[in-house]
Protein backbone atom coordinates (compact mmCIF):
# COMPACT_ATOMS: atom_id res chain seq x y z
CA UNK A 1 0.00 0.00 0.00
CA UNK A 2 1.18 3.46 -0.74
CA UNK A 3 1.96 5.58 1.93
CA UNK A 4 -0.26 8.34 2.07
CA UNK A 5 0.53 12.54 3.51
CA UNK A 6 -0.69 12.37 6.99
CA UNK A 7 0.03 15.62 8.94
CA UNK A 8 -1.63 14.94 12.52
CA UNK A 9 -1.25 18.48 13.84
CA UNK A 10 -5.09 18.90 13.51
CA UNK A 11 -7.81 16.43 14.02
CA UNK A 12 -11.61 16.52 15.25
CA UNK A 13 -13.65 14.01 16.90
CA UNK A 14 -17.23 13.93 15.33
CA UNK A 15 -19.72 12.46 17.93
CA UNK A 16 -22.93 11.45 17.06
CA UNK A 17 -25.47 11.82 19.35
CA UNK A 18 -28.93 12.91 17.24
CA UNK A 19 -30.53 9.49 17.81
CA UNK A 20 -34.04 9.25 20.20
CA UNK A 21 -31.89 6.20 22.02
CA UNK A 22 -35.89 4.69 23.33
CA UNK A 23 -34.87 0.84 23.46
CA UNK A 24 -31.94 1.93 26.18
CA UNK A 25 -33.43 4.76 27.84
CA UNK A 26 -36.95 4.32 28.20
CA UNK A 27 -37.14 3.74 31.85
CA UNK A 28 -35.51 6.82 32.82
CA UNK A 29 -37.34 9.19 30.64
CA UNK A 30 -34.81 10.38 28.55
CA UNK A 31 -32.47 9.09 24.74
CA UNK A 32 -29.70 7.21 26.34
CA UNK A 33 -26.92 9.11 25.60
CA UNK A 34 -28.10 11.58 28.46
CA UNK A 35 -28.68 8.46 30.82
CA UNK A 36 -26.06 8.30 33.93
CA UNK A 37 -23.38 5.35 34.18
CA UNK A 38 -21.03 5.42 37.05
CA UNK A 39 -22.64 9.02 38.43
CA UNK A 40 -21.81 10.66 34.73
CA UNK A 41 -24.14 11.07 31.57
CA UNK A 42 -23.01 8.63 29.15
CA UNK A 43 -22.43 11.19 26.43
CA UNK A 44 -19.87 13.35 28.93
CA UNK A 45 -18.07 10.13 28.90
CA UNK A 46 -17.66 9.82 25.55
CA UNK A 47 -16.77 13.16 24.88
CA UNK A 48 -14.23 13.06 27.66
CA UNK A 49 -12.27 10.31 26.08
CA UNK A 50 -11.94 12.44 22.95
CA UNK A 51 -10.99 15.38 24.88
CA UNK A 52 -8.62 14.02 26.68
CA UNK A 53 -6.77 12.84 24.28
CA UNK A 54 -3.38 14.48 22.71
CA UNK A 55 -4.05 13.10 18.96
CA UNK A 56 -7.51 14.88 18.85
CA UNK A 57 -7.66 19.01 18.98
CA UNK A 58 -11.47 19.63 18.42
CA UNK A 59 -14.52 17.82 19.67
CA UNK A 60 -18.07 18.23 18.18
CA UNK A 61 -21.31 16.92 19.12
CA UNK A 62 -24.55 16.82 16.96
CA UNK A 63 -27.29 16.05 19.04
CA UNK A 64 -31.11 15.60 18.02
CA UNK A 65 -33.19 19.18 17.23
CA UNK A 66 -34.95 19.70 21.17
CA UNK A 67 -32.58 17.99 23.44
CA UNK A 68 -30.29 20.98 23.69
CA UNK A 69 -30.83 21.17 27.64
CA UNK A 70 -30.60 17.67 27.63
CA UNK A 71 -26.71 18.55 26.31
CA UNK A 72 -26.27 21.43 28.26
CA UNK A 73 -26.83 19.50 31.41
CA UNK A 74 -24.59 16.15 30.49
CA UNK A 75 -21.79 18.06 29.46
CA UNK A 76 -21.73 20.58 32.50
CA UNK A 77 -18.30 21.28 34.21
CA UNK A 78 -16.56 20.46 30.65
CA UNK A 79 -14.95 23.61 30.53
CA UNK A 80 -12.62 22.98 27.62
CA UNK A 81 -11.73 25.05 24.46
CA UNK A 82 -11.26 21.49 22.29
CA UNK A 83 -14.87 21.53 23.08
CA UNK A 84 -17.06 23.66 20.03
CA UNK A 85 -20.48 24.40 20.63
CA UNK A 86 -23.16 21.28 19.34
CA UNK A 87 -24.96 21.27 15.59
CA UNK A 88 -28.48 19.88 15.34
CA UNK A 89 -28.22 16.73 13.45
CA UNK A 90 -30.92 14.93 10.43
CA UNK A 91 -33.65 12.31 10.86
CA UNK A 92 -31.17 9.59 9.91
CA UNK A 93 -27.48 8.63 11.53
CA UNK A 94 -26.41 9.56 8.09
CA UNK A 95 -27.63 13.09 7.79
CA UNK A 96 -26.40 13.82 11.61
CA UNK A 97 -22.76 12.65 10.14
CA UNK A 98 -23.08 15.18 6.98
CA UNK A 99 -24.44 17.71 9.23
CA UNK A 100 -21.48 17.59 11.78
CA UNK A 101 -19.33 17.29 9.03
CA UNK A 102 -20.77 20.28 7.11
CA UNK A 103 -20.19 22.45 10.69
CA UNK A 104 -16.77 21.38 10.77
CA UNK A 105 -16.05 22.54 7.24
CA UNK A 106 -14.93 26.10 8.51
CA UNK A 107 -11.84 24.54 10.51
CA UNK A 108 -10.86 21.99 7.66
CA UNK A 109 -9.32 19.35 10.03
CA UNK A 110 -6.83 17.02 8.67
CA UNK A 111 -8.82 13.90 10.05
CA UNK A 112 -12.16 13.49 11.36
CA UNK A 113 -13.09 10.58 14.12
CA UNK A 114 -16.44 10.13 13.69
CA UNK A 115 -17.72 7.64 16.77
CA UNK A 116 -20.98 7.00 18.18
CA UNK A 117 -21.95 8.41 21.62
CA UNK A 118 -23.72 5.63 22.55
CA UNK A 119 -20.11 3.98 22.88
CA UNK A 120 -18.72 5.32 26.18
CA UNK A 121 -15.29 3.22 26.89
CA UNK A 122 -13.74 3.41 23.79
CA UNK A 123 -9.98 3.54 24.87
CA UNK A 124 -7.06 6.02 23.50
CA UNK A 125 -5.01 2.98 21.88
CA UNK A 126 -7.62 2.33 19.89
CA UNK A 127 -8.67 6.26 18.89
CA UNK A 128 -4.28 6.72 18.70
CA UNK A 129 -4.99 2.95 16.09
CA UNK A 130 -7.15 4.57 13.61
CA UNK A 131 -5.38 7.76 13.34
CA UNK A 132 -2.17 5.92 12.60
CA UNK A 133 -3.82 3.85 9.97
CA UNK A 134 -4.64 6.74 8.16
CA UNK A 135 -0.90 7.41 6.92
CA UNK A 136 -1.60 4.56 4.58
CA UNK A 137 -5.82 4.62 4.13
CA UNK A 138 -8.02 6.82 3.36
CA UNK A 139 -9.99 5.62 6.60
CA UNK A 140 -10.08 3.08 9.25
CA UNK A 141 -12.46 1.46 11.71
CA UNK A 142 -12.49 -0.01 15.29
CA UNK A 143 -13.43 -3.39 14.80
CA UNK A 144 -13.57 -6.71 16.42
CA UNK A 145 -13.06 -10.15 15.11
CA UNK A 146 -16.24 -12.51 15.11
CA UNK A 147 -15.65 -15.34 17.70
CA UNK A 148 -19.15 -16.57 17.59
CA UNK A 149 -20.56 -19.65 15.46
CA UNK A 150 -23.51 -17.68 13.05
CA UNK A 151 -26.46 -19.41 12.04
CA UNK A 152 -28.92 -18.86 9.29
CA UNK A 153 -32.52 -18.71 10.35
CA UNK A 154 -35.58 -19.03 8.29
CA UNK A 155 -39.27 -19.35 10.24
CA UNK A 156 -36.90 -18.93 14.03
CA UNK A 157 -35.23 -22.25 12.76
CA UNK A 158 -31.82 -22.84 12.18
CA UNK A 159 -31.24 -23.14 8.33
CA UNK A 160 -26.99 -23.21 8.39
CA UNK A 161 -24.18 -22.44 9.76
CA UNK A 162 -22.65 -19.08 8.34
CA UNK A 163 -18.92 -19.33 8.21
CA UNK A 164 -16.92 -16.63 10.58
CA UNK A 165 -14.25 -16.51 8.57
CA UNK A 166 -12.70 -12.77 7.78
CA UNK A 167 -15.79 -11.62 9.58
CA UNK A 168 -15.77 -8.38 12.06
CA UNK A 169 -17.62 -6.22 13.89
CA UNK A 170 -17.66 -2.82 12.83
CA UNK A 171 -17.20 -0.25 15.99
CA UNK A 172 -16.26 3.11 16.21
CA UNK A 173 -14.34 5.96 15.80
CA UNK A 174 -14.48 5.27 12.30
CA UNK A 175 -11.65 7.77 10.80
CA UNK A 176 -10.79 9.30 7.55
CA UNK A 177 -9.36 11.85 5.91
CA UNK A 178 -11.37 14.79 6.05
CA UNK A 179 -11.55 15.85 2.63
CA UNK A 180 -12.38 12.52 0.96
CA UNK A 181 -14.94 11.44 3.81
CA UNK A 182 -16.91 15.09 3.54
CA UNK A 183 -16.53 14.45 0.08
CA UNK A 184 -17.92 10.62 -0.41
CA UNK A 185 -21.52 12.10 1.93
CA UNK A 186 -22.00 14.35 -0.39
CA UNK A 187 -22.22 12.32 -2.88
CA UNK A 188 -24.43 10.26 -1.71
CA UNK A 189 -26.15 12.78 -0.92
CA UNK A 190 -26.38 13.79 -4.40
CA UNK A 191 -26.84 10.37 -5.51
CA UNK A 192 -29.94 9.97 -2.79
CA UNK A 193 -28.38 7.23 -1.20
CA UNK A 194 -29.82 6.77 2.38
CA UNK A 195 -29.32 3.24 3.07
CA UNK A 196 -25.97 3.83 4.54
CA UNK A 197 -25.48 2.36 7.88
CA UNK A 198 -22.16 3.47 8.20
CA UNK A 199 -19.68 5.48 7.76
CA UNK A 200 -17.44 2.91 6.67
CA UNK A 201 -19.94 1.92 3.67
CA UNK A 202 -20.04 4.78 2.57
CA UNK A 203 -16.52 5.32 1.98
CA UNK A 204 -16.50 1.69 0.44
CA UNK A 205 -18.99 2.81 -1.89
CA UNK A 206 -16.99 6.10 -3.03
CA UNK A 207 -13.86 3.72 -3.94
CA UNK A 208 -11.93 5.00 -0.46
CA UNK A 209 -9.60 2.20 1.27
CA UNK A 210 -10.75 1.36 5.02
CA UNK A 211 -8.35 -0.29 7.36
CA UNK A 212 -9.14 -2.92 9.97
CA UNK A 213 -7.98 -1.69 13.33
CA UNK A 214 -8.42 -4.61 15.92
CA UNK A 215 -9.71 -3.77 19.06
CA UNK A 216 -10.00 -6.28 21.23
CA UNK A 217 -10.59 -4.04 24.73
CA UNK A 218 -14.19 -2.93 25.78
CA UNK A 219 -16.08 -0.72 23.23
CA UNK A 220 -19.83 -1.67 23.84
CA UNK A 221 -22.59 0.13 22.14
CA UNK A 222 -25.70 0.81 24.51
CA UNK A 223 -28.28 -0.51 22.39
CA UNK A 224 -30.87 -1.91 25.32
CA UNK A 225 -32.08 -1.34 29.27
CA UNK A 226 -29.90 -4.13 29.71
CA UNK A 227 -26.97 -2.57 27.87
CA UNK A 228 -26.97 0.79 30.05
CA UNK A 229 -27.43 -1.77 33.58
CA UNK A 230 -23.98 -3.46 32.16
CA UNK A 231 -22.61 0.25 30.90
CA UNK A 232 -23.08 1.45 34.91
CA UNK A 233 -21.25 -1.77 36.34
CA UNK A 234 -18.53 -0.75 34.08
CA UNK A 235 -18.07 2.79 35.42
CA UNK A 236 -18.51 1.77 38.72
CA UNK A 237 -16.19 -1.01 38.80
CA UNK A 238 -17.91 -3.95 38.81
CA UNK A 239 -19.87 -2.05 41.97
CA UNK A 240 -23.54 -1.41 41.29
CA UNK A 241 -24.21 2.36 41.53
CA UNK A 242 -26.62 3.00 44.01
CA UNK A 243 -28.78 5.78 43.53
CA UNK A 244 -29.69 9.06 45.47
CA UNK A 245 -33.68 8.93 45.95
CA UNK A 246 -35.10 11.40 47.86
CA UNK A 247 -38.50 11.93 49.11
CA UNK A 248 -40.03 15.43 50.29
CA UNK A 249 -43.19 15.77 52.20
CA UNK A 250 -45.48 19.14 51.91
CA UNK A 251 -48.51 20.51 53.34
CA UNK A 252 -50.70 23.39 53.05
CA UNK A 253 -54.38 24.84 53.88
CA UNK A 254 -56.73 27.56 52.65
CA UNK A 255 -59.58 29.33 53.59
CA UNK A 256 -62.30 29.68 51.48
CA UNK A 257 -63.31 33.57 50.97
CA UNK A 258 -65.70 35.28 48.34
CA UNK A 259 -65.51 34.17 44.58
CA UNK A 260 -66.63 31.65 41.94
CA UNK A 261 -63.52 28.90 41.74
CA UNK A 262 -60.90 28.03 42.70
CA UNK A 263 -57.41 26.63 41.74
CA UNK A 264 -56.14 23.26 42.69
CA UNK A 265 -53.67 21.15 41.29
CA UNK A 266 -53.21 23.76 38.10
CA UNK A 267 -56.92 23.59 36.99
CA UNK A 268 -59.76 25.84 37.86
CA UNK A 269 -62.49 24.49 39.23
CA UNK A 270 -65.86 26.63 39.49
CA UNK A 271 -67.41 27.01 43.18
CA UNK A 272 -69.58 29.07 45.71
CA UNK A 273 -66.32 30.16 46.78
CA UNK A 274 -63.06 31.41 45.84
CA UNK A 275 -59.92 31.09 48.36
CA UNK A 276 -58.26 33.42 50.93
CA UNK A 277 -55.09 33.79 49.58
CA UNK A 278 -52.02 36.13 48.50
CA UNK A 279 -51.17 34.32 45.51
CA UNK A 280 -54.44 32.07 43.45
CA UNK A 281 -54.29 29.40 46.62
CA UNK A 282 -53.21 26.91 44.73
CA UNK A 283 -53.11 24.58 48.22
CA UNK A 284 -52.44 21.41 46.05
CA UNK A 285 -49.44 22.93 43.80
CA UNK A 286 -48.39 24.32 46.95
CA UNK A 287 -47.69 21.51 48.61
CA UNK A 288 -46.20 20.10 45.88
CA UNK A 289 -43.73 22.88 45.47
CA UNK A 290 -42.54 22.52 49.27
CA UNK A 291 -41.93 18.64 48.46
CA UNK A 292 -39.70 19.55 45.77
CA UNK A 293 -37.97 22.29 47.76
CA UNK A 294 -37.21 19.55 50.54
CA UNK A 295 -35.55 17.13 48.19
CA UNK A 296 -32.77 19.80 47.95
CA UNK A 297 -32.87 20.99 51.74
CA UNK A 298 -34.15 24.37 49.91
CA UNK A 299 -36.47 26.00 52.45
CA UNK A 300 -40.06 26.31 52.09
CA UNK A 301 -42.17 28.43 49.06
CA UNK A 302 -42.89 31.01 51.68
CA UNK A 303 -38.80 31.37 51.60
CA UNK A 304 -38.74 32.03 47.96
CA UNK A 305 -42.00 33.62 47.37
CA UNK A 306 -42.88 35.80 50.46
CA UNK A 307 -46.07 36.82 50.92
CA UNK A 308 -45.59 39.96 51.76
CA UNK A 309 -44.39 41.06 48.70
CA UNK A 310 -46.76 42.32 46.20
CA UNK A 311 -45.37 40.99 43.22
CA UNK A 312 -46.89 37.04 44.09
CA UNK A 313 -50.38 39.18 44.58
CA UNK A 314 -53.01 36.53 42.75
CA UNK A 315 -49.88 34.98 40.88
CA UNK A 316 -50.43 31.71 38.95
CA UNK A 317 -48.82 28.66 41.58
CA UNK A 318 -47.53 27.36 38.98
CA UNK A 319 -44.44 29.85 38.96
CA UNK A 320 -43.93 28.50 42.27
CA UNK A 321 -43.66 24.76 41.30
CA UNK A 322 -42.07 25.63 37.67
CA UNK A 323 -39.15 27.83 40.26
CA UNK A 324 -38.98 24.27 42.35
CA UNK A 325 -38.38 22.40 39.52
CA UNK A 326 -35.66 24.65 37.88
CA UNK A 327 -33.69 24.07 41.19
CA UNK A 328 -33.85 20.22 41.45
CA UNK A 329 -32.80 19.75 37.99
CA UNK A 330 -29.63 22.70 38.65
CA UNK A 331 -28.59 20.02 41.31
CA UNK A 332 -28.61 17.15 39.09
CA UNK A 333 -32.05 15.72 40.20
CA UNK A 334 -35.10 14.08 38.43
CA UNK A 335 -38.58 14.28 39.45
CA UNK A 336 -39.80 10.90 38.75
CA UNK A 337 -43.46 10.61 41.07
CA UNK A 338 -45.69 13.26 42.29
CA UNK A 339 -48.52 12.64 45.01
CA UNK A 340 -51.17 15.33 46.18
CA UNK A 341 -54.10 14.33 48.64
CA UNK A 342 -56.75 16.94 48.71
CA UNK A 343 -58.46 17.42 52.00
CA UNK A 344 -62.19 19.20 51.42
CA UNK A 345 -66.13 18.13 51.33
CA UNK A 346 -66.73 19.80 48.37
CA UNK A 347 -66.08 21.11 45.46
CA UNK A 348 -65.83 17.49 44.23
CA UNK A 349 -62.22 16.03 43.03
CA UNK A 350 -62.86 13.15 40.90
CA UNK A 351 -64.39 15.27 37.69
CA UNK A 352 -61.47 16.98 37.58
CA UNK A 353 -58.63 14.31 38.53
CA UNK A 354 -57.01 13.86 35.21
CA UNK A 355 -57.06 17.35 34.05
CA UNK A 356 -55.12 18.56 37.26
CA UNK A 357 -52.82 15.33 36.51
CA UNK A 358 -51.82 16.00 33.19
CA UNK A 359 -51.21 19.47 33.95
CA UNK A 360 -49.14 18.61 37.28
CA UNK A 361 -46.95 16.23 34.72
CA UNK A 362 -46.94 18.92 32.22
CA UNK A 363 -44.85 21.47 35.37
CA UNK A 364 -42.92 18.86 36.37
CA UNK A 365 -41.87 17.27 33.12
CA UNK A 366 -42.44 13.58 33.50
CA UNK A 367 -45.40 11.47 32.33
CA UNK A 368 -48.86 11.49 33.87
CA UNK A 369 -48.55 8.00 35.11
CA UNK A 370 -46.09 9.60 37.37
CA UNK A 371 -48.53 11.65 38.63
CA UNK A 372 -51.25 11.03 41.68
CA UNK A 373 -54.17 12.89 42.45
CA UNK A 374 -56.41 11.52 45.64
CA UNK A 375 -59.02 12.97 47.79
CA UNK A 376 -60.27 12.65 50.66
CA UNK A 377 -62.60 14.09 52.96
CA UNK A 378 -62.41 14.57 57.05
CA UNK A 379 -65.40 12.85 57.78
CA UNK A 380 -67.35 16.06 59.14
CA UNK A 381 -64.41 17.12 61.62
CA UNK A 382 -62.57 20.26 61.41
CA UNK A 383 -62.47 23.25 59.19
CA UNK A 384 -62.56 21.14 56.32
CA UNK A 385 -65.72 19.17 57.57
CA UNK A 386 -67.37 22.52 58.48
CA UNK A 387 -66.13 23.40 54.32
CA UNK A 388 -64.35 26.37 55.66
CA UNK A 389 -61.61 25.80 53.46
CA UNK A 390 -58.94 22.75 51.69
CA UNK A 391 -55.76 21.36 52.82
CA UNK A 392 -53.60 19.47 51.02
CA UNK A 393 -50.51 16.91 51.33
CA UNK A 394 -47.94 15.96 48.64
CA UNK A 395 -45.03 13.80 47.99
CA UNK A 396 -42.36 14.20 45.88
CA UNK A 397 -39.75 11.74 44.67
CA UNK A 398 -36.31 13.11 42.91
CA UNK A 399 -33.27 10.70 42.36
CA UNK A 400 -30.23 11.92 41.63
CA UNK A 401 -26.59 10.36 39.74
CA UNK A 402 -29.16 7.14 39.23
Amino acid sequence: MQKQDQNQSHNAALIVAGGSGVRAGIQQGRPKQYCPVGGQAVLWRTVCAFLDHPQVHRVLVVVRAGDEILYEEAVAGLASAKLMRPVPGGATRQLSVAAGLEALEPLSPNAVLIHDAARPFVPADCIAGTIAALEFFDGAIAAAPVTDTLKRGENGRCAGTVSREGLWRAQTPQTFHYRKIADAHRAAAQAARTDFTDDASIAEWAGLSVALVENASENMKITTAGDLAMADLIASGGRAQLADVRCGTGFDVHAFDEGDHVALCGVEIPHSHGFKAHSDGDAGLHALTDALLGTIGAGDIGDHFPPSDPQWRGADSAIFLAHAVKLVRERGGRVTNADVTLICERPKIGPHREAMRARMAELLGIERERVSVKATTSEGLGFTGRREGIAALATATVVFGG
